[in-house]
């Protein structure tokens, strides 16, 4: 069984683009919630770095406001985490992982035209749909209320994100105001 779970975890790592520190720091006792909050950290920081890149680098508007609201809102949800990884004695790391700081680069070779906004805009579809399903895991298996009750509340605000940038299309009519 132990090794199933080795199996599945260094999988689930896989899709999520973890490092192999995070697929041995989750195999060996870290808690769903821990992996959670160590992802979702991961992912805002992602995130706010791929928002600001926008904002220098997008060649159309929408492009340039969907990035404010990337930043805006994962510099909001990651302070939650920030609070909860403290409540919860997980490290959290200082930088998204290798894999999302290639994806980063890959889109910022593009930058000075078009393709820059369209490969910025599939690689946001993909991020945030990843990042649902890191969210619906934690609220299925999550065992800390606080931790699961963080990713309840981000939930909408990631969907809401996703059908922003849906398909590699970009929609601002879709951005929210609020605060989340």
């Amino acid at each position: 069984m132990r090794s199933y779970t080795v199996a599945v975890v260094a999988a689930a790592a896989s899709l999520t683009g973890l490092c192999a520190p995070q697929v041995f720091a989750a195999a060996s006792g870290a808690t769903q919630d821990q992996t959670f909050l160590v992802q979702a950290h991961q992912g805002n920081l992602a995130e706010i770095a791929a928002g600001k890149d926008a904002g220098r680098h997008a060649t159309t508007t929408c492009v340039i406001n969907v990035g404010k609201t990337l930043v805006r809102d994962h510099t909001k949800l990651d302070a939650s985490v920030r609070k909860l990884a403290a409540e919860t004695n997980t490290t959290l790391p200082s930088t998204p992982t290798a894999a999302q700081r290639q994806q980063l680069k890959a889109v910022q070779a593009k930058a000075g035209g078009s393709a820059y906004d369209t490969a910025w805009l599939k690689v946001q579809d993909t991020a945030h749909r990843k990042t649902l399903t890191l969210i619906d895991k934690e609220i299925a298996q999550g065992k800390n209320s606080s931790v699961v009750a963080a990713a309840r509340s981000a939930r909408p605000v990631v969907a809401m994100h996703l059908n922003m940038v849906r398909g590699g299309v970009c929609h601002t009519n879709l951005q929210h105001h609020g605060s989340h």
